[in-house]
């Protein structure tokens, strides 16, 4: 039996959520999300909140059903309030720009870097090395940021590169000169 999968879901004002062919859809004001409810799996909408549970003893339904509850919350929560994440460019000469949707950072490379965001998340550079990724989607705002910092992932002797903001970088001592 799953701990989080019983936890009911609340449903904010502004939200509008509607299951339709085994499928859940969810409606706010920062756009529209929906997701496949997998077998076994039973959700109910009452007054201000969803109800996930499990159907059929399925293996691994426990699992399944907390792993649902946990989408659904995140799919209600993106599109009442979103989520944000928030990387760092580490280097001297190092920095970023926004131009519409493109992301256009220069990492110590021949070239400057362009990356086109994808529909549905936006993004802002603060003090030309900070960069603030945005949207409805988690998913997709953490595979966005996962392929900014895959551009120039931070290196372990100096710790130049993309890395997000909380990120803690373990350094490594240098070559010792000399000692024998």
């Amino acid at each position: 039996m799953s701990k989080i999968g019983k936890v009911p879901v609340k449903i904010p004002a502004g939200v509008k959520v509607e299951l339709k062919d085994g499928l859940i859809k969810v409606e706010g004001k920062l756009g529209k999300l929906s997701q496949k409810v997998p077998r076994g799996i039973e959700v109910k909408v009452e007054k201000d909140q969803i109800l996930v549970a499990q159907t059929t003893l399925v293996p691994n339904s426990g699992a399944l059903q907390g792993m649902f509850r946990t989408l659904t919350y995140n799919l209600v929560n993106g599109v009442s309030t979103g989520f944000t994440k928030e990387l760092d460019i580490v280097g001297v000469g190092y920095r970023a720009a926004m131009k519409g949707q493109v992301l256009t950072m220069t990492l110590g490379f021949s070239h400057p870097v362009e990356y086109t965001l994808p529909a549905g998340v936006t993004g802002r550079v603060d003090t030309n090395t900070h960069i603030v990724l945005s949207g409805a989607d988690k998913v997709l705002i953490g595979m966005v940021a996962a392929k900014v910092r895959s551009f120039r992932p931070p290196e372990p002797y100096q710790g130049k590169g993309v890395k997000y903001t909380n990120e803690v970088i373990i350094r490594k001592e240098g070559k010792a000169a000399g000692a024998k």
